[in-house]
């Protein structure tokens, strides 16, 4: 597996437990009458802290730990790293980005209409937190197929 598909399959898992427990809390928050503001910001605290220091976590572990059983197999104190990115590269990634910002947009258009359709602003929060989670799962998996060529 190469060092791009390893990110994106990181990003992936990541992203996906993050999109579960949203899911999880707005849905236990709504059945204990407990969908309130500071609720639902501390859950967009959560989210936030997971995405940044558990995506960099994850993502230096998924890397450092092959390296580190690589080295003590071949005995070798220098190890390389196979990071070049070439133009198939890059394609994956801009058509992984382009899905990633239309699902991100036609979410947004569907939170925008709870709002026009009388609903409180939080749940137009919570939709919007929702489909940008589940925006970037789609683009991690848009480009995880890129890469396994079933696209």
């Amino acid at each position: 597996m190469s060092f791009k598909q390893k990110n994106t399959l990181v990003m992936l898992v990541n992203f996906s437990l993050l999109l579960l427990y949203v899911s999880f809390r707005v849905w236990q928050m709504v059945q204990t009458d407990t969908f309130i503001n500071e609720n639902v910001f501390s859950m967009f605290g959560v989210v936030v802290v997971w995405a940044i220091i558990g995506t960099i976590v994850a993502v230096i572990l998924s890397h450092l730990v092959p390296l580190i059983i690589k080295a003590a197999k071949t005995g070798k104190d220098k190890v390389e790293i196979d990071d070049l990115e070439d133009e198939r590269d890059k394609l994956i990634d801009m058509r992984g980005t382009q899905v990633t910002y239309t699902a991100a947009s036609l979410g947004s258009l569907i939170a925008m209409l709870t709002f026009v359709f009388g609903q409180p602003p939080l749940v137009m929060f919570c939709l919007l937190l929702f489909f940008g989670v589940l925006a970037q799962v789609i683009g991690d998996a848009t480009r995880l197929m890129l890469y396994r060529g079933r696209l």
